[in-house]
């Protein structure tokens, strides 16, 4: 049987320049990594961002492949790596930043670290769905707040791509579970088991009072940034905790230093970035395994459908914000 040398790619050139779809040569698994055959590309704000040039904080230089999360097939195994064989579907949020190849192409070479079994219950599009949000929502319920039953959790930007993961985990662990976005967003997140607030509506004194008797919530989750955070720090109770995912730019603390209430940041490309906690990476997707496959966690899908040769226009739904859940690319 003949190897396959070669690959299709998008290459971005520059910044906001359109995707160029080319052959490159085909990686290799060295050791440490598996090979995977990419069935299924993650969009991602950050995808967007990169192709924009608008994230330093990525180091991803351009010409590059963008794409962060991934869902496909292993089709070899490097040297010193155990827990993977070649046929296994795997998926992981592993590339697109950092300099390091992104999953807008038939195959890359993963830091086996970073990938875990796909969910039997999931397709490739759905995996390919969750690493990212799932990683952030994580680390920031688990990792740093160490969320459990019967506390209040409030999620700001409930309905957004961390935020509908992040509901989720909390419902997983017991948690009751407040959900701010608009209004059209609430079926969904009352479905979801969250008692859901339209923050266009409904102030943050309002809501504070209304579910926790004016004492605040025990764990906040600010997935939005900006003025979201100093929401946060509004709705969190005494010796509360507050995380976000974009917790950028300047905050008055006093509204959380006087609750005695404790903040915390996460930013997940830093395993990407600097090798340092890339296996507790792949550990959080074996867990996201766990719940999905129990039935408790499952991203939300925007239906439309994209291949590597219209996967400008995913890019450009993102970045315009009309997308209704998470979009994907079909590879494979």
């Amino acid at each position: 049987m003949s190897i396959q040398s070669t690959m299709k790619a998008l290459i971005v050139e520059n910044a906001n320049s359109p995707f160029h779809l080319t052959d490159i040569p085909r990686p290799a698994a060295k050791a440490g990594e598996v090979l995977v055959r990419i069935m299924a590309s993650g969009v991602n704000p950050l995808d967007t961002k990169i192709r924009a040039g608008a994230a330093a904080h990525a180091r991803h230089p351009l010409p590059a492949i963008v794409g962060i999360d991934l869902a496909g097939i292993v089709e070899e195994v490097g040297a010193g790596v155990s827990g993977f064989r070649r046929g296994d579907e795997v998926y992981g949020m592993t590339g697109g930043v950092g300099g390091i190849q992104g999953s807008l192409a038939e195959y890359a070479a993963a830091d086996a670290r970073l990938v875990a079994l796909k969910p039997h219950n999931m397709s490739m599009r759905e995996a390919a769905a969750l690493p990212l949000v799932f990683i952030t929502a994580w680390e920031g319920l688990v990792d740093r707040a160490n969320v459990r039953a019967g506390q209040r959790v409030l999620v700001l930007g409930a309905g957004g791509g961390v935020g509908h993961v992040a509901v989720q985990i909390a419902k997983a662990f017991g948690a009751d579970v407040y959900a701010v976005d608009g209004a059209s967003k609430a079926d969904y997140l009352r479905g979801l088991g969250a008692t859901p607030i339209d923050y266009k509506t409904e102030t943050v004194e309002g809501y504070v009072q209304a579910h926790t008797a004016g004492k605040g919530f025990d764990l906040v989750y600010d997935t939005v940034g900006g003025e979201s955070l100093d929401t946060a720090f509004h709705a969190v109770g005494r010796f509360g905790h507050v995380v976000s995912s974009l917790g950028w730019g300047t905050h008055a603390l006093a509204p959380l230093s006087f609750k005695a209430a404790t903040y915390s940041g996460v930013f997940t490309l830093l395993p990407l970035l600097t090798g340092e906690g890339r296996a507790h990476h792949g550990a959080i997707m074996r867990e996201a395994t766990g719940l999905a496959e129990s039935g408790q966690v499952m991203p939300k899908l925007d239906a439309r459908r994209f291949t590597l040769a219209n996967a400008g226009e995913a890019h450009e739904l993102l970045a315009n914000r009309q997308s209704t859940g998470k979009l994907v690319v079909d590879v494979g």
